[in-house]
């Protein structure tokens, strides 16, 4: 199993422009705020008559420090109590959605996310995950996948132990950088003995996967400090790595008003800086899951790509595609069947929903059958790198080259200059120079994106 891609300078550069990062299709960006919510209710009815499997997400807004370069939807508060009022409301949101579904579905995957997670305490945690437990159908089976985002600054040993009694197995750690300068500068200072205290603990609990994060592209970053950042973290040994691109958009993002620009990595350093931690991840082991993902050839995220049933959602990548996503707290997305919907992002609004006995959901859409279609070959190519044109034709009634002969035109120039091919057994493949631009290959087959008025993309980040 080899997903290395292969660098090519001139065509990163040529590619290089803003696109989705495709943790769904259609994208957030198309969900309606005047969308019918009761083919959301019909979707649930439909999942809890099949008895389907659910993963549940829960947004926990609240942060004790702005990061400066965060683009997350938060709350930063010292007031701890304020997390009661939201727990409070976050009960009642979970009893509506419960009622919606069958205890016969088992949660085959939960995750906490936010915001830092961990800013509750141990016993609001400890209450959260009775509540949900009294709800849902939870298991602590070998195949439950139990995930919870922590911020090192904010855990401690008993901490770690109470997650591990609830049932979590799995943690994610924002480490972003290791240098004392770029710390203090995006005002995150964590020394790398709390990110040892966590792994310890983690280790000695038997969590089953630990997942680091990092970010590129920070003020004061060079290609020399992050590879001593990088060498330290491949020794640390976390099960999954992300490398995120930073995307410098203070117009959007009040914190990073106070990141200097001046300060910041010129793009190609940022390029070379992500080219070398690539390289010596891959040569210290990791596999090349897609876009910013690493594994270690024994995590199920390998695996599963290497048997062909890895998925991508708005957790990111998983394994858990028959599941269908229950979001609850403040800005949550759910997918269920056909269905996308969003809660409310306004924490007034998100109460006052609840108060009057309704679900926060705010925006949404309902898939069409061309959706469907987009949605199984965007996902195909971003987990996988490849496509069966067959699979597509069979799974929908439709003549591939007919049907996305536009798509396939748009294709010609990335055929050319070696990011794709397409053999006369009809498979498209992404090739070696093209991984590292696969969001722009699943950009020429995205409806929306595509249309005659779309002249630009200021919603997204840049690809690299």
């Amino acid at each position: 199993m080899n997903n290395a891609p292969v660098w090519d300078k001139d065509l990163i550069h040529r590619y290089n422009q803003s696109g989705p990062r495709y943790t769904s299709y259609p994208t957030a960006v198309q969900f309606d705020s005047h969308f019918d919510i009761q083919k959301y209710h019909d979707n649930a009815q439909l999942s809890a008559n099949s008895i389907k499997p659910l993963s549940l997400y829960f947004h926990i807004p609240f942060c004790s420090h702005v990061c400066y370069y965060c683009a997350c939807n938060k709350i930063v508060t010292k007031h701890r109590e304020r997390s009661n009022i939201y727990l409070e409301y976050l009960y009642h949101e979970i009893e509506m959605q419960s009622a919606l579904y069958s205890h016969e579905q088992k949660v085959e995957q939960l995750h906490f996310g936010g915001g830092t997670p961990t800013f509750l305490s141990r016993e609001q945690i400890t209450g959260l995950m009775k509540h949900i437990s009294q709800h849902f159908h939870l298991t602590h089976s070998d195949t439950a996948d139990y995930s919870i985002e922590l911020d090192p600054r904010e855990v401690d040993w008993p901490m770690m132990s109470t997650l591990r009694d609830l049932g979590f197995n799995r943690i994610s750690m924002g480490v972003q950088d290791l240098n004392p300068r770029v710390q203090e500068a995006v005002n995150r200072v964590q020394p790398e003995s709390m990110i040892l205290s966590v792994l310890d603990a983690s280790r000695a609990m038997a969590f089953r996967s630990v997942h680091m994060d990092l970010i590129y592209g920070l003020p004061f970053q060079t290609t020399s400090s992050f590879m001593e950042t990088i060498d330290r973290v491949i020794d640390m040994a976390p099960d999954r790595l992300s490398l995120f691109n930073y995307a410098h958009l203070p117009h959007r993002f009040k914190p990073q008003r106070r990141i200097s620009e001046q300060d910041l990595p010129a793009p190609e350093v940022k390029l070379e800086i992500l080219q070398r931690a690539t390289e010596k991840l891959l040569d210290q082991g990791y596999i090349y899951i897609g876009m910013d993902h690493f594994a270690l050839p024994d995590d199920e995220l390998a695996i599963a790509q290497e048997e062909g049933s890895l998925h991508r959602n708005f957790q990111g990548y998983t394994t858990h595609s028959h599941c269908d996503l229950i979001g609850m707290g403040i800005s949550s997305i759910s997918q269920v069947g056909d269905t996308y919907i969003q809660n409310s992002t306004d924490e007034a609004q998100y109460y006052s929903m609840i108060n009057e006995k309704q679900l926060p959901m705010v925006r949404g859409l309902k898939m069409t059958t061309d959706d469907k279609v987009r949605q199984a070959v965007i996902t195909q190519l971003i987990c996988h790198f490849q496509l069966k044109l067959s699979h597509i034709e069979n799974q929908f009634g439709i003549q591939f080259r007919d049907y996305f002969r536009d798509e396939l035109g748009r294709l010609e120039p990335m055929i050319n200059d070696g990011l794709v091919s397409l053999s006369s057994d009809n498979i498209l493949e992404v090739l070696p120079r093209g991984k590292i631009l696969i969001r722009n290959i699943c950009m020429q087959f995205d409806h929306y994106l595509n249309q005659p008025l779309m002249k630009e993309r200021p919603l997204y980040s840049k690809v690299i």
